[in-house]
């Protein structure tokens, strides 16, 4: 069976990561953690691979920002020294700080930050904006995402939100906008909603911490990407819990043709070099 039919027979809901089907998942062309990327209809360059801060925690304090001001700070340097140009933060990562103490030594215009807020009001998001430039030291985003979207109709009850992106978007403060869905009916709603340019998405090959089977969710993020929509995976190595198993859910997904880049939360120089040397290797492991 190749890789279409399996996909195509439901089968990857049932992967076990003991044996994984490695065949069926190699990319026909090798892909590296620091290819290029145009990134949606407003076409943002970034690296395929984004140096994440959420990959475990909560109220400000994650894996990430445990390392400390300068710790972090200075990883987020190490992987843009080494062609990671794509920073990944949130509000409710507590991320801001670092990547402001990281830009006093890389240029500004050479690295794409995306950040996410959790406001529900109009007042609040653009009170979100204006701190979050002043926490990063930016004068502009380039993606701003709606966190953790989890009703179907997110896209009626957050009008109000979306219009305040779009009027920070036409000044020129927000490059490129979107969702993080944390639901099902979520994503489906952000893979037709024509606002949504970027969409954020949970996936991996042992549905951890996701919104539905792996089957399931690539055909939403098809939809996506059917619908002109970049789509960014994040739980690639499932918040955390498959690091033991990070060969194959590399593979898995850089496999997908539906995911455009992805974000994984390095928690050390040392991981952050794995993760460089794995994707390359695993893109095209046979």
């Amino acid at each position: 069976m190749n890789r279409r039919k399996f996909l195509r027979a439901g089968a990857i809901g049932a992967v076990s990561l003991h044996a994984f089907p490695y065949h069926l998942f190699a990319s026909e062309t090798k892909k590296y953690a620091t290819d290029k990327i145009f990134l949606g209809p407003r076409k943002i360059e970034l690296s395929r691979l984004a140096m994440g801060t959420g990959t475990h925690g909560g109220n400000k304090h994650y894996n990430q920002t445990k390392l400390g001001m300068q710790g972090l700070a200075d990883l987020f340097r190490a992987a843009y020294d080494q062609g990671v140009t794509f920073w990944d933060s949130a509000d409710q990562y507590g991320s801001h700080p670092n990547l402001k103490e990281a830009l006093k030594s890389v240029p500004r215009e050479k690295v794409t930050i995306m950040t996410k807020s959790n406001s529900t009001t109009a007042e609040g998001m653009k009170a979100d904006i204006e701190r979050y430039r002043q926490e990063i030291g930016t004068d502009y985003i380039d993606i701003l995402l709606m966190h953790k979207m989890e009703d179907a109709d997110w896209n009626v009850k957050m009008r109000p939100v979306m219009d305040v992106i779009d009027e920070a978007q036409a000044k020129k403060i927000v490059r490129s906008k979107g969702t993080s869905c944390h639901t099902l009916q979520a994503i489906k709603t952000a893979s037709t909603e024509p606002w949504v340019e970027i969409d954020l998405a949970r996936i991996n090959p042992a549905q951890v911490a996701m919104d539905a089977d792996p089957q399931t969710v690539i055909s939403v993020l098809k939809t996506l990407k059917k619908n002109g929509k970049g789509v960014i995976g994040m739980k690639i190595l499932g918040q955390g819990q498959l690091r033991n198993k990070a060969d194959e859910c590399l593979q898995f997904a850089m496999s997908l043709d539906c995911v455009d880049c992805v974000t994984i939360g390095s928690e050390s120089r040392a991981e952050m070099e794995d993760l460089l040397r794995k994707i390359p290797a695993a893109s095209t492991r046979g």
